[in-house]
């Protein structure tokens, strides 16, 4: 087995957090398996730097080629296939989320695009329907294939090569270019929508492991994975939490942020902005906190969403928005994601401690059906799914705006829903009296948020990180 070596592609901060901050790595070189870690060109000397380990090394992923390679060998041909592969899963599973991203498309894509979205949505029928049509489409997928790595094959002759997603985002051209060389290919999945959100693989992929059951049957009924192929083994980037590796003391946690350790903490997740304004809800709740209505006095601290800081954009606007009403008004208090920089923007994962002592010491966690519902309830805190809509939504030509209250329907915000672990707010009247009934009893629904994480991460004890190791050492011994 020393001989043996791994290709990992870690492309944005949730991978990171994935595979390094978890004991994925630390598995796989206990057992003398070489790791070779392929992650954004501009960061790499600095990953290398932060987790040093022998057996452990760092290469570049070559976004900015990939890009290229994307943008200018037929353009649309391509673009054609990875949206038709992101939409086009079984219809034995639910496709709200998906049938979302195909309305968003059909507004916000150039003229060029969208005035074949008819013909696109018929494909799309077919697609849903028949597993033979799926397989095509996956066939034609490796038609383009940029052979980007040649170069890092043949100098590690990697035996095993793992992304952190099956080929939905660039790193299908690894996966291809492996699939092409005979080399084996896993994926392990990183976010709680991304089976039911990203559809069909991008590339071929030998074996996949996932959170839960139920994300395996996504991945099955949805996606064509054969049952065989798809390991369960928890979320090992939630290790962390339930180890209470990261959560700072409270005191410093409090301070940090200037907040009163005598208020009640509501505590806002910034999340969907990309079709729906966050504003109303933030407003709401500062005007909640400034007012008698709440039933202990309370203060508010709202993390803003990584696509806040994306220059230029709507998005943007919105931050300078939340961060003005922080200035103005008494108890409201705003934290940013920390930035990794490069390709990874704010998506880093480099905040940890500064994320899971929010949670940890929330007194109310609000946030849009985000996956931080699941990890809030690691730490077993009252949660509200807060959905006003804003009319007109974002009230932008060519800008997709979809209602927050039209959201409760997609896979994962309807498992939320059905769980009972917590409550969901269309207006202030359900808003302020949903926050009352958690401060008056924190413990409301203490059962149901326990069985909720059963549900959706299965393995509760701190080691998927380890398992998903061992996991992926077996596919070496296959």
């Amino acid at each position: 087995m020393s001989s043996k070596r791994i290709f990992i592609s870690a492309d944005h901060g949730l991978a990171i957090v994935y595979f390094l901050q978890s004991d994925v790595v630390t598995t796989l070189l206990d057992q003398g398996i070489e790791v070779i870690l392929l992650t954004d060109d501009a960061l790499k000397d600095q990953v290398a730097s932060w987790f040093q380990r022998p057996g452990l090394t760092v290469e570049g992923l070559r976004f900015a080629q990939a890009r290229t390679y994307e943008r200018n060998v037929k353009r649309d041909r391509q673009w054609w296939l990875h949206f038709l592969r992101r939409v086009g899963s079984s219809n034995r599973i639910n496709t709200e989320a998906m049938d979302s991203y195909v309305r968003q498309v059909a507004v916000e894509e150039p003229n060029r695009r969208r005035v074949w979205m008819p013909l696109a949505r018929l494909a799309i029928g077919v697609l849903r329907r028949s597993a033979w049509a799926r397989r095509q489409l996956r066939k034609q997928q490796m038609r383009f294939i940029p052979n980007l790595y040649t170069d890092l094959f043949e100098k590690y002759q990697p035996d095993l090569v793992v992304a952190s997603t099956p080929g939905w985002r660039l790193d299908r051209y690894l996966l291809r270019e492996a699939a092409k060389r005979g080399v084996k290919t896993a994926a392990v999945v990183v976010g709680w929508d991304n089976p039911s959100s990203y559809s069909l693989p991008g590339a071929p992929v030998d074996a996949i492991t996932c959170w839960s059951e139920v994300q395996k049957q996504e991945l099955v009924l949805g996606s064509d994975w054969d049952p065989e192929r798809v390991n369960i083994g928890g979320i090992p980037s939630y290790d962390g939490y339930f180890r209470r590796d990261w959560v700072m003391p409270r005191d410093e946690y409090f301070r940090l942020h200037g907040l009163d350790s005598e208020r009640k903490l509501l505590a806002y997740a910034a999340s969907f902005v990309s079709f729906s304004p966050n504003y109303r809800n933030v407003e709401a709740l500062a005007r909640l906190v400034n007012s008698g209505d709440l039933a202990e006095p309370s203060q508010l601290l709202v993390r803003l969403h990584p696509n806040h800081f994306m220059p230029g954009s709507l998005f943007e606007k919105e931050r300078e928005q939340i961060q003005r009403l922080a200035r103005e008004m008494p108890h409201v208090h705003v934290v940013e994601p920390v930035a990794l920089g490069g390709e990874m923007g704010h998506y880093s994962g480099e905040d940890m401690p500064e994320k899971a002592s929010m949670m940890a010491y929330a007194d109310v966690f609000l946030t849009v059906y985000s996956t931080m519902v699941v990890e809030t309830s690691i730490y077993g805190r009252p949660i509200v799914a807060v959905c006003f809509d804003t009319p007109g939504g974002w009230n932008t030509p060519r800008k997709f705006s979809l209602p927050l209250s039209k959201i409760g329907e997609w896979p994962t915000h309807q498992r939320f829903r059905r769980s009972e672990s917590g409550r969901v707010a269309l207006n202030e009247t359900e808003l302020r009296d949903s926050i009352n009934h958690y401060l008056v009893d924190p413990d409301a629904q203490k059962a149901e948020r326990e069985r909720f994480i059963i549900e959706e991460v299965t393995f509760t004890d701190g080691g998927a990180g380890r398992r998903t190791g061992q996991y992926l050492i077996s596919l070496l011994e296959k």
